[in-house]
């Protein structure tokens, strides 16, 4: 027998980062290998979404109550931190802008959009690798920086625009939400259902993490230009950076923390909704889009070889197998409810 699973655990972040590898070079090099109809695609290219919706389902019921607090301190230190972080480069980029609107060739727009957004699916695997129930209940708070909200209160919030409220509907944070809550419910009134559930958890994370590679694709790199990688890069290590040394300042999983460096696919919207609610920034929103969408690239490609390198680096101090966390974990949880 070959051993697929003994080799991937050995490999830091390993049953995330090869997965993802694989769909990025499937999509990139035969798009349409996977894109025949039927259950193959539903599973390989479309799943991710109702693949997370089932996975936060399985991490809502690994919440004890007793953890709620901690998540929502979690998911808003991360949430605030990075929108400070690009919303203030974004805003600085504005201010030294060239006479053709860009500062060191990247659009202030793209800045703010992608360095204020992250990747939950990205950070639902990671945080699940790595990191323990609260952790993975954070993505609750985490889903507020999904599209263009959060871009939007960063440019009204430096007097660059006026806030429209429209693009933002209260029900889409609902309904992030609400697998989350329907799992935490069975999982504190049932010990054997929060069991049950905590098992699909390893097992959904190579699936989720394929369906991402499918949604990158290499061209995009080279088509938002040297600027697009540098921003990318950029989102990971200083965002990532600063989310993991804040982690550890506080006494959390610091490889957790770098967990919400990378640019969601959501953000390449941004610019263009952005642009319907204002025209004034009609002009940026080619360039802008192009640039998130280099970002997310090389954001997805480098965020789990930086998690991989912290792991190495924190090995001694965090533990990095899952199996380990979730049984103590479960032990814990059933140990409360006696």
């Amino acid at each position: 027998m070959v051993p697929i699973k003994r080799t991937l655990d050995r490999i830091p972040g390993g049953i995330m980062i090869i997965p993802l590898f694989l769909g990025v070079l499937v999509n990139s090099f035969a798009p349409n290998l996977l894109r025949i109809g039927g259950f193959t695609e539903a599973l390989f290219v479309n799943g991710v979404v109702p693949l997370i919706a089932f996975f936060f389902v399985c991490i809502g019921a690994e919440i004890n109550l007793k953890t709620a607090k901690s998540a929502l301190a979690k998911g808003t230190t991360m949430l605030v931190t990075k929108w400070i972080i690009g919303a203030t480069f974004g805003i600085v980029a504005y201010m030294l802008a060239g006479p053709n609107g860009l500062f060191l060739g990247l659009a202030p727009l793209a800045i703010i959009a992608a360095m204020t957004n992250s990747n939950g699916t990205m950070y639902i695997a990671i945080a699940s690798q790595f990191g323990k129930q609260d952790d993975r209940a954070a993505i609750g708070v985490l889903s507020l920086n999904d599209g263009p909200f959060l871009t939007m209160i960063a440019l009204a919030g430096f007097g660059a625009m006026g806030f429209g409220g429209n693009l933002f509907s209260i029900m889409d944070f609902v309904a992030v939400l609400l697998p989350i809550i329907l799992g935490m419910i069975l999982g504190n009134i049932d010990h054997d259902m929060r069991e049950f559930l905590t098992k699909g958890v390893d097992a959904l994370i190579p699936f989720m993490a394929f369906g991402l590679g499918m949604g990158i694709n290499l061209s995009a790199i080279l088509e938002g230009g040297l600027a697009g990688i540098a921003l990318g890069v950029l989102t990971v290590l200083l965002t990532g950076t600063i989310c993991s040394l804040l982690f550890k300042k506080l006494g959390w999983n610091p490889i957790v923390g770098v967990a919400e460096g990378a640019v969601a696919g959501n953000a390449i919207a941004t610019p263009a909704a952005i642009a319907t609610v204002s025209v004034a920034f009609a002009p940026e929103v080619e360039l802008a889009t192009v640039q998130i969408a280099a970002a997310c690239v090389t954001s997805g490609l480098l965020l789990p070889i930086y998690v991989a390198f912290l792991a190495k680096r924190y090995e001694k101090q965090y533990k990095t197998q899952p199996q380990v966390n979730q049984e103590l974990e479960l032990e814990e949880a059933y140990v409360d409810l006696k």
